[in-house]
């Protein structure tokens, strides 16, 4: 089953990818007649397949509960991290559009890195400090066009080991573009991959989305208060997730 599992997963991922840019294409070719928000809903409907496709073929159980809680209007998710899993995962389950900040190493693969620029993801070179602060320069400015943003303020995968520390540039960038913070619990992606010496298995994966903090909260907040009330309730909502059958 691990191999298979792998084998149809990867093979799923790659081979998908010809067929996605054909759509890549027709979609580009429409975006000067559409609003932003429709070009937005338009790109993300092969993200979206993909994503879904991917999830399906790891035979993995995938829930979520909150998307009542979406706002209207551009919102800054902020997630923990556990695994490789967990950008299709979110792709998959929530239907709002978004882009993510991704390590600068993804513009390597074919195809993959056009649909992430009409995204609107943003790219980091983690080992350069310049690069850091320009793609908290550059996701504000996405946020403020009206676009939604994914940050994992971990840096890196937890691999199931527990939560990590969560670096503070996730919270200037919510200041500086007005925007909401959405903090979104996942998981079991680590169960997929990471805890299984890098083979593929199928998992119970499970997203909470949380209670959306407003902008002007952002504001009145301390820092360092907020950014630990926000890891607590990941942290807590992980810990229950972890409890459910």
């Amino acid at each position: 089953m691990t191999m298979l599992s792998s084998i149809r997963t990867f093979s799923f991922l790659f081979g998908y990818l010809p067929f996605s840019a054909i759509s890549l294409k027709k979609f580009m070719k429409q975006k000067q007649d559409l609003s932003l928000e429709e070009y937005d809903q338009l790109i993300h409907t092969e993200p979206q397949k993909w994503a879904a496709g991917i999830m399906k073929r790891t035979k993995s159980n995938v829930t979520i509960q909150g998307l009542e809680k979406l706002p209207a209007g551009p919102v800054l998710f902020v997630s923990n991290h556990e695994g490789n899993f967990d950008i299709p995962t979110l792709l998959s389950t929530i239907p709002k559009p978004f882009g993510f900040i991704s390590k600068k190493e993804v513009k390597k693969f074919p195809i993959i890195p056009m649909y992430m620029e009409e995204m609107n993801c943003v790219f980091l070179d983690r080992t350069d400090r310049r690069s850091a602060l320009k793609s908290i320069t550059d996701t504000v400015e996405k946020l403020k066009e009206g676009h939604s943003i994914l940050i994992f303020p971990e840096g890196t995968r937890s691999k199931g080991e527990g939560l990590g520390e969560f670096k503070a540039g996730f919270l200037r960038i919510a200041k500086d573009a007005n925007v909401p913070i959405l903090p979104i619990a996942i998981h079991g992606t680590a169960d997929i991959m990471e805890k299984n010496n890098n083979k593929v298995m199928p998992a119970t994966v499970k997203v909470q989305l949380l209670d959306p903090i407003s902008s002007e909260s952002i504001k009145e907040m301390n820092p360092k208060q907020a950014i630990a009330m926000i890891h607590s309730q990941i942290a807590d909502t992980i810990a229950t997730l972890s409890r459910q059958k």
